[in-house]
C-alpha cells in the first residue's frame, strides 16, 4: 500500500511583507497523512521536525533514498531532510511551521528572492496562453539577446533544461570543433552528472564521499584528464603529455561545488594563455556564477573572456533552464546550423523564458551588485569572527551574491584543502543554526548564496546566530 501526502495548501505568512523592489536598505506497507498547510498559530511552538520525519519516512518508499538529488538527503550534516511547504523573500518555511532565513536560494536561482510578486505576475500571464508550444517563441529570442548582451563571451547561445544538459552539450561541442577528445576538469568541480564529469567531482558526490560514480565505462572517462584547482603547474604537465589531444579546460571560474573557493592571483589568465597556445578552447561553467558575481558573470567580474560558456540556475528563474554559448563560429556547429547534434523537448519553453526575462530586468537595476556584496561581506566576515571571538578556527569569502567558509585556519585554494575542515563540527553547527532558525546548504561542500530579498535584519539576526551556536559547541 503506497504511503499518501494529504492537505497540500499554503503556509500563512504571519503578517511577513516582501518588496518587489530592489531592497537597498518503515515498512513498505506503513501509510500516513501529512497536513502541509501550517496554521500561523502553531509556528511558535518549539522546534519540531515531526511532520519532516513522517514524510521523509514514506518518501524512502517512494524514491531512491527518499529524494530526486543526492545532496538533500542530509546524510553528511544527519537528520532526516526539511520537507519545505513555502518560500517567500529570503525566508522558507516548512511543513512543520518552522521558519528559516535562507542561504541556499534553490542552489542559486533566487537571486532576487523567492516567489517574486513581479515574476509570479508574468508567469501567470504567460500560463495563461500555455506552458509549452514545441515550437520557436518570441520569448526564446528576448532573453537570448539580454544573455548576449551580458555576457561577454556569447555571441550566440541555445537553451537548454538543466545545468547537466548545458555542460554535456557543450563537451560535444568542443570535441567536435577541435576535432580532439580529451578534456581538462579540475578536481572537486561539479559539471553535472554526465558521464565524462564524474571523475574526481564535487557537490553531491563529495558530499557523500562518493568514489568516481559506477556504471560509468571506463571508455566515457578515458578522455577526462584531471588537475588540482589553482594549480598551474599541473595543467601545463598535462599539455605537455598530451600534446595535440585536448580538447578543451572547463571550470568553475570561481568553485562553488568543493564549498565557494576562489582562484588565485593570475590563475584565469594563465589558464587562458595556455589553452590559446595549446590550440584548445577554454569553457567556463558558469552555471552558479553567471548573473551572480556580476551581470556579465565571473568573466566579466575577473576580465578574462572564454571561448564557450555554460549557464543555468538564474537565467530560468527559480524553472528548470539550463544554456551554452559562445563565439559564432563554434556555435555554428550545433544543428540544425551545423553538424554536432543536440535537441530538447522543453527546450526554450515560455515559463522558464519569462522567469528569466523578469529576472535579468530586476538585475540590471542600479545598486544590484553592490547590495550583495555588501550584504554578503557583512555576513560572513560577522561569521568569522564570531568564530574567532568563540575560540574555532575558521576561514571564508565571498564575491558578491556567493559565499562559503570552512572550519579550517586556511587558506583554501583547492579540493583537497577543503577538505581539511572539521566535517564533524560543521554538522554540529549546522544542526544548530536551524535550530536557530538559518538554513544553509546541508553540506560543507557547497557554496551559499545571498538574494536582493535578504535584509540587514536577516544578516544580524543570522550572525547572532552563529555567535550563539559557535559558543556552544
Amino acid at each position: 500500500m503506497a504511503a499518501s501526502i494529504n492537505g497540500v495548501g499554503g503556509v500563512g505568512f504571519g503578517g511577513l511583507t516582501c518588496s518587489t523592489k530592489t531592497p537597498l536598505p518503515s515498512s513498505r506497507s506503513s501509510s500516513f497523512r501529512v497536513q502541509m498547510s501550517v496554521p500561523v498559530e502553531d509556528k511558535k511552538r518549539n522546534y519540531t521536525l515531526q511532520k519532516s520525519q513522517e514524510a521523509f519516512n514514506a518518501a524512502l518508499n517512494l524514491m531512491p533514498g527518499g529524494v530526486n538529488s543526492p545532496v538533500r538527503a542530509f546524510k553528511s550534516v544527519g537528520g532526516q531532510p526539511i520537507f519545505m511547504d513555502s518560500v517567500k523573500g529570503s525566508h522558507m518555511w516548512d511543513i512543520d511551521g518552522n521558519e528559516y532565513i535562507d542561504y541556499v536560494g534553490s542552489w542559486g536561482p533566487a537571486i532576487i528572492g523567492h516567489a517574486d510578486d513581479e515574476v509570479l505576475e508574468a508567469l501567470a500571464e504567460t500560463m495563461k496562453k500555455g506552458t509549452s508550444f514545441g515550437s520557436p517563441c518570441l520569448l526564446e529570442s528576448v532573453l537570448a539577446e539580454m544573455v548576449i548582451s551580458a555576457v561577454p563571451s556569447i555571441e550566440m547561445v541555445r537553451f537548454v533544461n538543466s545545468g547537466t544538459e548545458a555542460c554535456m552539450s557543450v563537451l560535444r561541442l568542443a570535441r567536435t570543433f577541435t576535432g580532439r577528445e580529451k578534456i581538462i576538469k579540475f578536481e572537486g568541480c561539479y559539471h553535472g552528472h554526465a558521464d565524462p564529469f564524474l571523475v574526481k567531482a564535487g557537490s553531491g558526490v563529495a558530499t557523500l564521499g562518493l568514489p568516481d560514480s559506477p556504471g560509468v565505462p571506463k571508455a566515457t572517462t578515458s578522455g577526462t584528464l584531471t588537475a588540482p584547482y589553482n594549480d598551474i603547474a599541473a595543467v601545463e604537465n598535462l599539455f605537455n603529455s598530451n600534446e595535440g589531444e585536448i580538447a578543451a579546460i572547463i571550470l568553475e571560474p570561481a568553485v562553488g561545488n568543493s564549498g565557494f573557493i576562489t582562484p588565485k592571483p593570475d590563475f584565469l589568465e594563465a589558464i587562458r594563455r595556455l589553452t590559446k597556445e595549446n590550440g584548445a578552447l577554454l569553457i567556463f561553467d558558469e552555471v552558479m556564477t553567471g548573473f551572480r558575481l556580476s551581470y556579465g558573470g565571473a568573466q566579466e567580474y575577473f576580465g578574462i573572456t572564454p571561448d564557450l560558456t555554460t549557464l543555468g540556475k538564474v537565467i530560468g528563474g527559480g524553472l528548470p533552464v539550463g544554456a551554452y554559448g559562445g563565439r559564432r563560429e563554434i556555435m555554428e556547429m550545433v544543428a540544425p546550423a551545423g553538424p554536432m547534434y543536440q535537441a530538447g523537448t522543453l527546450s526554450g519553453n515560455p515559463l522558464a523564458m519569462t522567469a528569466g526575462i523578469q529576472t535579468l530586468k530586476r538585475l540590471k537595476a542600479p545598486e544590484t551588485y553592490e547590495y550583495l556584496d555588501r550584504i554578503t561581506r557583512e555576513l560572513v566576515q560577522g561569521i568569522l569572527n564570531a568564530g574567532k571571538k568563540t575560540g574555532h578556527a575558521m576561514c571564508g569569502g565571498h564575491i558578491r551574491g556567493m559565499f562559503g567558509f570552512f572550519f579550517t585556519e586556511g587558506p583554501v585554494h583547492n579540493f583537497d584543502d577543503a577538505k581539511k575542515s572539521d566535517a564533524a563540527k560543521f554538522v554540529r553547527f549546522y544542526q544548530g543554526m536551524l535550530r536557530e532558525g538559518v538554513y544553509f546548504a546541508p553540506s560543507q561542500f557547497e557554496a551559499g548564496f545571498t538574494s536582493l530579498a535578504h535584509s540587514p535584519e536577516d544578516i544580524q539576526k543570522t550572525v547572532a546566530a552563529a555567535e550563539n551556536v559557535l559558543s556552544k559547541i
